[in-house]
């Protein structure tokens, strides 16, 4: 019989690349634990991980195991929280997941409001790079709702946010800017250097498809890992970039323009199941001030 211990012991393992490390995580031997990962094997009939000098792989049968016990422990978790909530105990965690520019954007009026709302509830935010990233994080039931763009061929719920507009940034003392211009071409933007996104943010795939639809690819100025980093370099004389509407923060100190022709994508919310009642509550808060927001002029 598997146990919710032993996968939670070979989950461990995984993310910590080490035995000892993860036997120090758990409070347990080292012993303790490889008999755990032992047990399972055998439950289930095939090796699981390989020990080597630089650490701990999965194997085949580890690789197709390790989503479904990540899922088996979620739910675990969050079968718990349901109990808890239907107690009346005002402990429970609501857990979010969503793409790093959704999380600079549109999330925080959300979760302003629900704080506001629901003291009592803990939320935990995971934030990827990118949309594919996000969706097989939560389906292997990282989350209860992720926040991002339209998942491939999810089976789940999804619920669609809106539609995100995405704006041109650049210093206050580009010519651009001097125009005093609202919109920008984009393909009278095909020999500046840009400002672009690390090869895993998922708005290097955008920015990459906008400049092939003007025909042209565009020239890098500097490359940036973090969503928030884009429209800073841009204000601070690097180059265009491209970035949601939404996520310009108030007083900025660079210039934006609409791109013609419009480059916009669709956000959603989804679920690998029916939300609980909590997840719901905040599914509907997220769906009212999201929509609200993207609604406003950039």
């Amino acid at each position: 019989m598997i146990s919710l211990r032993q996968l939670e012991y070979l989950v461990t393992v995984v993310d910590e690349g080490s035995f000892t490390r993860a036997a120090e995580l758990l409070h347990v031997t080292q012993p303790a634990l490889s008999h755990q990962v032992q047990a399972l094997e055998r439950a289930i009939g095939a090796a699981l991980l390989e020990r080597s000098p630089r650490g701990v792989t999965l194997t085949p049968a580890g690789r197709a195991m390790l989503p479904h016990a990540r899922a088996a422990l979620a739910d675990a978790a969050c079968a718990v929280s349901a109990v808890r909530r239907a107690a009346g105990l005002s402990a429970g965690e609501l857990r979010l997941a969503a793409v790093y520019s959704v999380s600079l954007g549109v999330l925080p009026a959300a979760l302003r409001v629900w704080s506001r709302r629901h003291p009592g509830v803990d939320v935990r935010l995971f934030e990827h790079r990118h949309a594919d990233e996000l969706a097989q994080a939560m389906a292997g039931g990282q989350a209860d709702l992720a926040i991002g763009p339209r998942p491939h061929g999810w089976a789940g719920p999804v619920h669609t946010l809106g539609e995100e507009e995405f704006v041109i940034a650049v210093s206050r003392d580009d010519p651009l800017a001097g125009l005093q211009a609202a919109e920008a071409r984009l393909e009278e933007l095909r020999e500046r250097r840009w400002v672009h996104y690390a090869p895993g943010n998922g708005l290097a795939d955008i920015l990459d498809r906008a400049c092939a639809a003007a025909g042209f690819q565009p020239k890098i100025a500097v490359r940036a890992e973090q969503t928030a980093s884009a429209p800073i370099l841009a204000a601070a004389g690097l180059g265009p970039a491209l970035i949601p509407a939404n996520v310009v923060p108030a007083g900025y100190d660079g210039h934006t323009l609409k791109p013609v022709p419009r480059v916009t994508r669709e956000l959603t919310a989804y679920t690998r199941a029916a939300p609980d009642a909590l997840c719901a509550a905040f599914l509907d808060l997220l769906l009212d001030t999201t929509r609200e927001r993207l609604a406003r002029p950039w």
